[in-house]
């Protein structure tokens, strides 16, 4: 007997969507654990890497085969591809992904040059096959929350966004070296929320930085501590604080303040527990590492993915919105260069 107003779902007894995972470094393999154990719908029939064992070990470790990039594009056994190599190789990857007629996912950003963006966009355009960007804060619930208050008009008119991105420890030098700068690299995922919150498109960017933390990074010619306004084209002001060190844990944070009231996403604590004696109240710290902190939004981001996949539709984050944080970024280098608020037209022409 059905009980009123609960109907069970069917069962999907659609097959799985079969996602192979190229790049299997940390991300890598976080993204493909993922896919084999943890997302309904999402199976792995192959891993592969320019370093071959290390693909190896991770085939091994989740009992899939470890191929090298060309026979996994070439397999008929293979429906998508996470592209999750370092971000020289995005271009070239998705190119030859959407040639070969797969559905693809790819960390972001899909380039640090807006030529080779557009080309990307452009044969994924070409081929009409499934794209998505990995900025999976997009799917963290807090955040979303946010952008959902925003879109309803809980806050009636939007006067600000505050975002906060504050990471435990900084980048090692050899990274920070080919990482594109603190905008290409940490706020592009600020970058891509401000545009997910707000729901205007930037127009004008004006950031400061500083070395406030390891000389090394400002001998490699970037900053470890900025901050940026963005002037939307509804006339919403955002601002972003970044620091590549908070002693105290992985530090992320949205307001969203409007006419008739604000909308928070908080860091959650590591766990619920907290003492309170006489003299102090005590709680635990935040996270540490970003999986700790996101593990359930890259679940999230992987199911809207295979949804995406199965039935069609937009995608989750489309073409554009992989492409306007980029744009974003380079108008905030050179902000940042020249001292100045940079208007986007003049970095995307």
């Amino acid at each position: 007997m059905r009980d009123a107003g609960f109907v069970l779902a069917e069962a999907d007894t659609r097959p799985p969507v079969r996602v192979a995972v190229l790049g299997t470094g940390r991300i890598g393999r976080m993204h493909a654990e993922l896919l084999a154990r943890e997302v309904h719908g999402a199976t792995v029939p192959a891993v592969a890497d320019v370093v071959p064992g290390v693909a190896a070990r991770l085939g091994a470790d989740l009992g899939v085969d470890a191929g090298s990039i060309d026979e996994v594009l070439a397999s008929s056994d293979v429906d998508a591809v996470a592209i999750c190599s370092s971000t020289d190789t995005h271009v070239d990857l998705v190119v030859r992904a959407a040639e070969a007629g797969k559905a693809i996912f790819c960390e972001k950003p899909v380039s640090l040059d807006l030529a080779e963006v557009d080309r990307a966009l452009s044969a994924v355009e070409a081929a009409g096959v499934p794209f998505m960007v990995g900025f999976n804060r997009r799917f963290d619930p807090g955040h979303a929350s946010v952008r959902e208050a925003v879109r309803s008009g809980a806050l009636g008119d939007l006067h600000m966004l505050r975002i906060t991105s504050r990471d435990p420890a900084p980048p090692p030098p050899e990274y920070v070296a080919v990482g594109g700068g603190i905008f290409l690299d940490m706020t592009i995922h600020d970058f891509d929320m401000a545009r997910f919150v707000v729901g205007s498109e930037v127009v004008e960017v004006f950031a400061r930085g500083a070395v406030r933390i390891d000389p090394r990074i400002g001998d490699a010619g970037d900053v470890d501590t900025a901050v940026v306004v963005l002037t939307h084209a509804d006339g919403t002001l955002t601002t972003i604080d970044n620091s590549r060190q908070a002693v105290y844990g992985f530090d992320q944070r949205l307001e969203a303040f409007g006419a008739a009231g604000m909308a928070v996403s908080d860091n959650p604590p590591r766990h619920a527990g907290w003492i309170r004696t006489a003299g102090a109240t005590t709680g635990q710290p935040l996270p540490w590492f970003f999986l700790d902190r996101y593990l359930p939004s890259y679940r999230n981001e992987w199911a809207a993915f295979v949804s995406f996949v199965r039935d069609g539709g937009p995608s989750p984050v489309d073409a554009a919105s992989g492409r306007a944080p980029v744009v974003i970024g380079l108008a905030a280098t050179r902000s940042l260069r020249e001292g100045r608020p940079v208007a986007i037209e003049e970095v995307d022409q």
